[in-house]
């Protein structure tokens, strides 16, 4: 396995250069492929950053199971409202497609949290005049992996109030830091931002996977994206880990999440 870190993917006039780490995997290419976007509700986090239910070799390790993987950095909404990091994540896939070392008909996101929630509008063709549109789209991402997801804004803090939980719905909440109001207030922007207003026949395979204690993001967000999609015939598989919490924390066995999340690639 070789580790190619700090490669630009692309330069935004006003922002820094937007880079990906990248894993390759032994023997001969080209390759399947994974972009994986890690979360930190749209503001904080990085691609060198690992979910602590994973420990620091979880990218070399989906590298040694014959991916090449692109750890991505995109814009946080600090430094730019929606739809810049969707813009960011299609620009991510348009590069590694072309990279050498890539199979680009064997492409694949995996995100977790915020980068779930942005893999999955990019492979469902939202925020068209992005770069790609829903037919580029369906070509560029041949499959998801998408662990628990934000998938409804409107319909997060009910959902959180819901399960016994204090919604924020403030100027200051994750997702109006996200969209530069309180989704309440932006409903068309909360709609355009949400994958579940995307589901499509043709979607590519969407593997979904939420703790069923999931506090902060409610495992309801996923069953509504799953109860879409399966209405619009896409190729849907739903998975909620008893008594999970978000990133995992109280998963009685993280390994088999990960074990599932290959085999479904």
């Amino acid at each position: 396995m070789r580790r190619l870190p700090n490669q630009v993917y692309t330069e935004i006039l006003g922002h820094r250069p937007l880079e990906v780490d990248l894993y390759l995997p032994p023997g001969p290419g080209p390759a399947p492929a994974i972009v994986y976007l890690h979360g930190g509700g749209w503001r904080r986090g990085s691609r060198q950053q690992v979910l602590p239910a994973l420990g620091p070799g979880f990218y070399a390790s989906l590298a040694q199971a014959g991916f090449v993987v692109a750890t991505a950095d995109y814009r946080l909404s600090g430094e730019a409202t929606f739809p810049a990091p969707l813009h960011d994540v299609r620009a991510a896939i348009g590069w590694l497609r072309t990279r050498p070392e890539v199979d680009p008909d064997r492409v694949y996101l995996w995100g977790e949290s915020a980068g779930a929630h942005l893999a999955l509008l990019a492979a469902l063709g939202a925020g068209l005049g992005a770069g790609l549109g829903v037919e580029d789209s369906a070509r560029a991402v041949q499959g998801v992996v998408a662990w628990f997801p934000p998938t409804d804004l409107l319909g997060l803090p009910d959902d959180v109030d819901t399960i016994g939980g204090a919604a924020d719905r403030g100027p200051d909440s994750r997702e109006a830091q996200l969209l530069g109001a309180p989704a309440a207030a932006v409903p068309d922007l909360a709609r355009a931002a949400s994958p579940v207003s995307f589901a499509r026949s043709d979607a590519p395979p969407i593997l979904l996977m939420h703790g069923e204690a999931d506090d902060m993001v409610p495992a309801r967000q996923s069953i509504r994206l799953a109860d879409a999609l399966t209405a619009a015939g896409a190729p849907v598989e739903l998975e909620l880990i008893p008594g999970a919490r978000h990133m995992w924390v109280d998963a009685s066995d993280v390994p088999a999440i990960v074990k599932r999340s290959l085999d479904f690639l």
